[in-house]
């Protein structure tokens, strides 16, 4: 697997666990611009629903999603 998207910021999740996942992606997502990609890859089970739910909630697209053994790599884009 391999996405084109070329990300305009990277967010390494791997190894940590709810809730760090969510408000690190939170935290970071604030930090680029309106239109920007973030890359985010985690293997916390629970961060595929819970970053899912939370780009709908807040109005963020998620371009792309992979899973790849253990881990779930995102491409988020941010929408305002």
């Amino acid at each position: 697997m391999g996405s084109d998207i070329i990300p305009d910021a990277e967010l390494d999740c791997v190894g940590l666990y709810c809730p760090m996942p969510i408000a690190m992606t939170k935290e970071e997502i604030e930090k680029i611009e309106v239109g920007q990609v973030l890359k985010v890859e985690a293997d916390d089970p629970a961060a595929e629903e819970d970053i899912k739910r939370w780009a709908k909630r807040t109005g963020h697209e998620i371009l792309e999603f992979e899973k790849e053994g253990a881990i779930l790599t995102f491409f988020i884009r941010r929408m305002k």
